[in-house]
């Protein structure tokens, strides 16, 4: 059902040592749409899309997957409820072509050799379902292709293993304003085939684009998570820096202890 969020998170905390980098996120990430996460170097983002990842054990609160309580001990574990994660260095081997590159690690046989006309299809399908268009041929070596190809493979590999949620790390960082708008582009398409998305980010211009609701971390803590149609860039930005927007948003005070913290 469309009201049940594909993804939520529950008081969820996480610590190492003294330092307390999560304090309780409850966070929510509905099919469908887009979820921007946002907040300033140390606010606990890449923590939690850690924890979620089944890198990080959680220290308090619980993550409820379509509406039960899951443990995701590891990788394997979150890839296996349908969670693919395309990260700002996108683990691309560059040496070898497209193909190659989306099938690494789970290769098809076909007895002792490689099925590389069911790769092939394969690979050709999911990039024409995500109207990837730039890209002349699935057997070119990923170093001949640009930054937006790249994040198109990239992000084609992740969706092709029956995904259900698809977390993006910067996806446009260091991209021209053309693949820019290519990458953009192809985010809004996951989500209109019906998958859940989160993409963090520290362009507000790019999650003002793309985004359905916003989540804003500062110093471990959700302080709002509005949809995109009721914040300003304004709203944003203070809520970003200070973890408070006017009477609208009054946020969570961050602790003077968080405030010493705020280096993870």
């Amino acid at each position: 059902m469309a009201d049940i969020p594909l993804l939520e998170l529950r008081g969820v905390k996480k610590h190492f040592a003294a330092v307390e980098v999560l304090r309780g996120v409850d966070m929510t990430v509905y099919p469908g749409k887009v979820t921007a996460l946002v907040g300033d170097n140390g606010a606990g983002k890449t923590t939690l899309i850690k924890c979620l990842a089944g890198i990080y054990g959680l220290d308090g609160g619980a993550i409820f997957w379509e509406g039960k309580e899951v443990n995701i001990p590891n990788p394997k574990a979150a890839s296996a409820l349908g969670i693919e994660f395309v990260y700002q260095d996108l683990a691309l081997a560059n040496n070898l072509d497209i193909v190659q590159n989306m099938f690494l690690g789970r290769e098809r046989m076909s007895g002792p050799f490689l099925n590389e006309e069911s790769m092939e299809d394969l690979a050709r399908e999911t990039l024409a379902g995500l109207n990837v268009t730039t890209i002349k041929s699935i057997r070119q070596q990923v170093s001949s292709l640009s930054g937006g190809q790249r994040q198109s493979v990239a992000v084609a590999k992740a969706v092709m293993w029956n995904s259900k949620l698809v977390v993006l790390d910067e996806p446009t960082a260091a991209l021209g304003v053309a693949q820019t708008a290519q990458v953009l582009a192809l985010v809004r398409r996951l989500a209109d085939r019906g998958l859940g998305v989160i993409i963090i980010s520290h362009n507000l211009e790019d999650v003002l684009k793309v985004a359905d609701s916003i989540a804003v971390l500062r110093l471990g803590v959700l302080v709002a998570q509005p949809d995109k149609t009721d914040v300003s860039s304004r709203e944003l930005v203070e809520l970003i820096t200070v973890g408070r927007s006017g009477t609208r948003f009054p946020g969570i005070a961050a602790t003077p202890a968080a405030d010493a913290a705020n280096a993870v």
